[in-house]
């Protein structure tokens, strides 16, 4: 089993240690990240690796514990390695996790008896290009977003779905986001929430000066495709807002259905219509339902 906690959250090394005693307890070995072992209040028996892409390599499951953050950084080993992730939320929101805090000893025990689920959460390949050229290439589970780089002056782009413009614009940028980021940054861009079961990419303009400027769904066939225009500033590419590459006037960021999606760990059968009341709270008070 790979662990991969925030060491930077005092809950997250309480957490840790719960989880590795528990797995130790049941004869199941234990590797994490060598940088994080010193933090971390670790017996010898637990395995110590570089961070490297094939990191998780070998194991049976990735386990996470921390905020979206550290999930998505769990993401790029999940991903790399095909090994399911298992996220238990430490932070706010936190979508991408399966448990929570209180639930570590359910956690242990799923992860021991191996009573869990599966699923794949579609992802993104990026592709930017520079005169032509292929400068950077990249991925996201969440989102890819084409952002200015500077604060006081608007990033000018023009916006195209398979090959066809759609609009030209002035603003903060475009967030191109799958299902599973559509409750992340396009969430807080205005765009729509998508259930993670529906195929689908997202284009959600940020603040745009336009009167047309509307959050876009298309197929997951489709290749979406910003262009800086070339006497605008220079702007910034975020993916999974943990990585990014500086965009001159006139790059163009090209995005398309991942080929390698992320797998994810479940352990609950709860719709995500409940996840989503849930984490955010909303207010569901004098529903009935369907009659009977």
């Amino acid at each position: 089993m790979f662990l991969l906690a925030h060491t930077g959250r005092p809950a997250a090394i309480r957490s840790a240690e719960l989880v590795v005693q528990g797995l130790l307890r049941c004869g199941i070995g234990v590797r994490v990240l060598a940088e994080e072992a010193a933090d971390l209040p670790l017996p010898p028996s637990v395995e110590r690796v570089d961070a490297e892409e094939c990191t998780a390599e070998g194991c049976e499951l990735l386990v996470v514990l921390g905020g979206d953050g550290t999930l998505l950084r769990g993401a790029d080993f999940a991903r790399s390695s095909g090994v399911p992730m298992l996220g238990v939320n430490l932070g706010r929101v936190g979508f991408l996790a399966e448990a929570e805090r209180d639930d570590l000893d359910k956690v242990v025990d799923r992860v021991v008896t191996r009573a869990y689920e599966v699923e794949e959460r579609m992802t993104l390949d990026v592709l930017v290009r520079n005169n032509g050229n292929v400068v950077h290439t990249d991925w996201a589970l969440n989102e890819a977003s084409v952002e200015k780089a500077a604060r006081e002056r608007m990033l000018e782009v023009v916006t195209e779905v398979d090959g066809r413009p759609v609009s030209r614009f002035g603003g903060d940028g475009v967030v191109c986001a799958t299902p599973t980021g559509s409750t992340a940054y396009a969430f807080s861009a205005g765009g729509p929430v998508v259930w993670p079961e529906v195929e689908a990419l997202l284009m959600v303009p940020i603040s745009a000066h336009a009167l047309f400027a509307k959050p876009l769904v298309t197929s997951p066939r489709s290749v979406l495709a910003v262009e800086v225009q070339p006497k605008t500033p220079h702007g910034v590419l975020w993916c999974d807002g943990r990585r990014s590459v500086e965009l001159p006037a006139g790059a163009r960021v090209e995005v398309r259905r991942g080929a390698v999606p992320v797998r994810l760990a479940r352990l609950h059968h709860a719709s995500f219509t409940d996840r989503l009341v849930a984490k955010f709270a909303l207010p569901v008070a004098g529903w009935r339902g369907a009659p009977q």
